[in-house]
């Protein structure tokens, strides 16, 4: 059985049927937000990418990344003389 969520505007989780709020802003486009928390953090126009908890915070701070995806390294080329 598949279900139907939607995604937090500001913490980017996962918000299942009957909870959060949803929030339609004045230019007409509905914002969806997980909690309470959420909801009044956005009111106050608080940036996710300086929450901590936020996924955007820890996309922009390279949290959480597999460690599979390591960064490749190049090795450089001599001068011959």
């Amino acid at each position: 059985m598949v279900i139907a969520t939607e995604l937090c505007a500001l913490s980017e989780y996962r918000i299942y049927p009957g909870n959060g709020k949803l929030m339609i802003r004045r230019d007409g486009k509905p914002v969806f937000l997980g909690s309470s928390k959420a909801f009044s953090l956005t009111i106050q126009r608080k940036k996710a990418a300086k929450l901590v908890w936020t996924q955007a915070w820890r996309r922009l701070h390279k949290k959480g990344m597999s460690e599979t995806t390591t960064k490749k390294r190049t090795r450089r080329t001599n001068k011959v003389q």
